[in-house]
């Protein structure tokens, strides 16, 4: 699949005229190196905002973790 050369100029629609039904149909002028682009960019995105998702998740468990040792250090100073 490659660039119809007819999409050029506006890069998104292409006019056709049928011969057999002398009708005029209009198709859409899809890239297929962009669209692998768009597809790459989108796992890109994806992968970034699952890793920083991770992250924060890993720093919240590690507050939690801090939190809760502090909580059970200050109950054992008291007794």
């Amino acid at each position: 699949q490659k660039t119809i050369p007819a999409c050029g100029p506006t890069g998104f629609i292409e006019k056709i005229n049928c011969a057999t039904s002398q009708r005029q149909e209009f198709k859409s002028c899809r890239s297929a190196a962009l669209e692998a682009q768009r597809f790459w960019r989108f796992v890109g995105s994806s992968l970034a905002v699952a890793a920083a998702a991770a992250a924060l998740v890993v720093l919240r468990q590690r507050e939690l973790d801090r939190r809760a040792l502090e909580k059970v250090r200050k109950q054992i100073e008291s007794i």
